[in-house]
């Protein structure tokens, strides 16, 4: 599932082989963006911003979320692609490179000025150079009524955090998922984790919550209903939880654990 860790590891990878080299295909699959045409031009660089993908070139922005089912691929020339052609949504290439986006849940091409009207709405990047824990931890609390999961997940507050990474945090902070904001004690140290947590699991593909790698291992609750808890031993829960029916989510806790 594509989280901001994730995400930024897509954005160093799509970098390393697209920046500093003309495009010679591009291709954007989207009808709205057919005649777009970049080809010729320097791409400058791609930029992660929570959980959205941002490729520059020159004065223009390609802006990409990955959603639920969404990945970028990159291939040699020649080499066969790893999804069918029917998938794709927009391709870019270079003398070295193909790049294949995948499904994806966003594409746009923007003006690079215009950029924050597709992530100005973001809360402070977990993993970006500008990241501000207390900023993120005033978002947090402005809405003291909400459940502590839903406002872990709600990008306003801060960006980069999915599903896994909010059940995860709330199982090591003993909270259940379903408390208040207001009763949560000490968001700074939530805060203060989750950034943590995020930043240990951005440069490798097995995401651990645990720090044990081993299927069946990694997490200490996501994925795990009626197992038991690493921990404690008592069977984990799971239920539905979001803002809304279409944000609603699959949550996980230990009853025990998670008071």
């Amino acid at each position: 599932m594509p989280e901001g860790d994730t995400v930024y590891r897509t954005a160093v990878h799509l970098h390393e082989a697209l920046a500093g080299r003309p495009l010679t295909v591009c291709d954007v699959r989207v009808p709205k963006y057919a005649s777009v045409d970049l080809r010729g031009q320097v791409v400058d660089e791609v930029v992660a911003r929570g959980k959205h993908l941002l490729t520059r070139v020159g004065d223009t922005s390609i802006h990409t979320h990955l959603k639920m089912e969404g990945a970028w691929h990159i291939y040699r020339h020649g080499t066969k692609w790893r999804r069918p052609a029917y998938q794709a949504r927009i391709v870019l290439e270079n003398a070295d490179w193909v790049t294949v986006g995948f499904d994806l849940g966003t594409v746009e091409v923007l003006p690079r000025a215009d950029e924050d009207e597709a992530v100005g709405h973001l809360g402070p990047d977990l993993l970006g150079d500008d990241w501000d824990a207390a900023e993120a931890v005033r978002r947090l609390g402005a809405d003291p009524e909400r459940e502590i999961d839903v406002a872990l997940l709600d990008q306003r507050n801060l960006a980069g955090l999915g599903n896994v990474f909010a059940n995860e945090l709330c199982f090591l902070r003993g909270v259940h998922p379903e408390r208040p904001v207001s009763e949560v004690p000490d968001l700074g140290a939530v805060v203060d984790l989750a950034h943590r947590l995020i930043t240990a699991n951005r440069d490798r593909s097995e995401r651990t919550t645990t720090g044990d790698t081993r299927p069946g291992k990694r997490t200490w609750v996501y994925g795990r209903g009626g197992k038991p808890c690493l921990r404690c031993g008592t069977r984990i829960r799971s239920g539905s939880l979001g803002a809304t029916e279409l944000t609603q989510r699959v949550t996980y806790w230990c009853p025990h654990c998670q008071r």
